[in-house]
């Protein structure tokens, strides 16, 4: 049976961010009543407040750690949880963005959650490729501290890999979060889909150097500036798989409507194996894109948090789901192209 989506109540938390707000004004478009939450922390969230504002989608600027503000929330059908600390290496940084990390991203979920069973909402949790064992991921490429030639690694990341830690910080809170939804699950009989997404790229994405990388990327080389290629001794072999925005947003319009039929069930959901890039490939495939050549600049030393290669297994969210990845690595860079060139001027402000 087909949802009406105009009687369907949405909250997207982290709905001023890169994921949040894509899927904000795709499910707004969509006919379905949607709102955000954002406490407009990061740069570039008021950018895309502006764009909600334009959807007459309403942003609740709340913490999502204040569990007062958030029990005084109106009644979602949905929470779709997008809201995060995204930076693997910020909870390494200092005591404060340590525990900014571990409050938005653990006790956040708590919040959410016990909203969910305050008004019998259904949740849709955006996980991490982060959950996974640093080591086990190492392990895949021998430990081999320099990469000096492309991979050879064909095995893709399902559910059933390592999660031991150490995992990132960042990776702990959000594997404790998927299991703070199956107890509440048990518990409380909250109904829930877990996604765990590799790397999601896609226009509106304000990169950085460690969250948003592709973004990142095609910028600086769009503006003639060169490129690091950091860790496992600095020649850009290490390899990701990724996922379009529009690809993504797909899938969870697919989640809601079955949500009656199929739920607490947890997902991989990824690029693929199509969509699978080293830095040095991807590095290449930009420049043709501008017209620009840049220097590739070697950074020897990787970070303890840092991984060779992720490569996600979409067995079973296709069989599931019908769904693959339409937008190939081409159709996400060219998005991303065309985006920064028709917004320089405010991303000039944002990618400093």
């Amino acid at each position: 049976s087909f949802m009406n989506s105009k009687k369907i109540k949405i909250l997207i938390t982290g709905g001023c961010g890169f994921v949040g707000s894509n899927l904000c004004i795709f499910l707004k478009n969509l006919g379905f009543k949607v709102f955000s939450l954002d406490n407009l922390s990061r740069k570039g969230s008021n950018i895309n407040k502006k764009r909600l504002e334009l959807k007459k989608i309403k942003n609740f600027k709340y913490d999502i750690s204040n569990n007062k503000k958030i029990r005084l929330l109106p009644k979602f059908d949905f929470i779709i949880d997008c809201c995060a600390e995204p930076s693997v290496e910020a909870s390494r940084k200092s005591d404060k963005d340590a525990i900014r990390v571990f409050k938005t991203n653990l006790e956040g979920t708590l919040n959410i959650l016990l909203k969910c069973v305050k008004d019998s909402s259904k949740i849709i949790f955006l996980s991490s490729s982060r959950v996974y064992s640093i080591d086990s991921l190492n392990k895949l490429n021998k430990f081999k501290k320099i990469i000096k030639k492309p991979l050879k690694i064909k095995k893709s990341i399902d559910l059933k890999f390592d999660n031991r830690s150490p995992k990132t910080i960042y990776g702990f809170t959000k594997l404790a979060s998927e299991e703070l939804i199956k107890e509440f699950s048990y518990a409380n009989k909250i109904k829930y889909i877990i996604n765990r997404c590799g790397v999601i790229s896609g226009p509106w994405q304000m990169g950085k150097v460690d969250q948003g990388f592709v973004s990142f990327f095609i910028w600086n080389i769009l503006n003639k500036r060169n490129i690091k290629f950091i860790g496992y001794g600095g020649h850009g072999y290490q390899e990701r798989d990724l996922l379009h925005i529009d690809d993504l947003n797909e899938l969870i319009l697919k989640q809601i409507r079955k949500f009656e039929k199929l739920h607490n069930k947890s997902f991989t959901v990824g690029g693929g194996e199509k969509n699978l890039i080293s830095l040095k490939s991807l590095k290449i495939k930009i420049e043709k894109i501008t017209g620009n050549k840049v220097k590739s600049i070697p950074v020897n030393s990787t970070s303890v948090y840092d991984i060779p290669y992720f490569l996600t297994n979409n067995n079973i969210i296709k069989k599931t789901y019908n769904w693959a990845p339409k937008k190939n690595i081409n159709n996400i860079l060219n998005d991303i192209y065309k985006w920064q060139i028709e917004n320089t001027k405010f991303i000039s402000k944002i990618f400093k």
